[in-house]
């Protein structure tokens, strides 16, 4: 009887605790997986509540490739809060989804954000507030998007 006890002992510890711990591993990677999906998830809210300030907004023209002819200063304040909100927001997905080594997931869901910040780099009113908004913003995150913005524009941006 006492050999079979051990027998069945080692039965569990040789076989049963591998898989344990395989099927632990699995069940942390998928909780990893949803909470990076939560994360991505939030940030995308986030851009789409960005957007509603913007449509909010027509009058800025801030969709559109051309500055704003003669704004007022009202307006100009506005456009630079609003910027603001962008760039933290942009800061904010750098933070959480870019890292040098992504997997295939992670890069899809960083390249819709490389996306968003090209596209935002291209209009010359965001082009030339970077420095000034920039200021106080990650190291890492400042370096990404005057690269992109110097990708985009042609143009090499100098922070003061």
């Amino acid at each position: 009887m006492r050999d079979a006890w051990e027998y069945a002992s080692f039965v569990v510890t040789a076989l049963a605790l591998p898989f344990a711990i395989f099927f632990f591993a699995l069940e942390q990677r998928k909780e990893r997986n949803n909470e990076e999906e939560a994360a991505y998830q939030l940030l995308s809210d986030a851009y789409n509540d960005f957007l509603k300030v913007v449509l909010a907004n027509p009058d800025l023209h801030l969709r559109t490739n051309e500055p704003l002819e003669s704004p007022t200063r009202e307006q100009n304040e506005r456009t630079m809060i609003i910027y603001d909100m962008l760039i933290s927001l942009f800061e904010r997905a750098y933070i959480v989804a870019w890292s040098e080594r992504m997997s295939e997931v992670e890069a899809r869901r960083w390249n819709s954000w490389d996306d968003y910040m090209r596209e935002w780099c291209q209009r010359e009113n965001f082009f030339n507030a970077l420095p000034l908004l920039l200021r106080g913003e990650d190291p890492g995150f400042q370096q990404y998007i005057l690269r992109v913005a110097q990708e985009e524009r042609g143009a090499v941006i100098q922070l003061a």
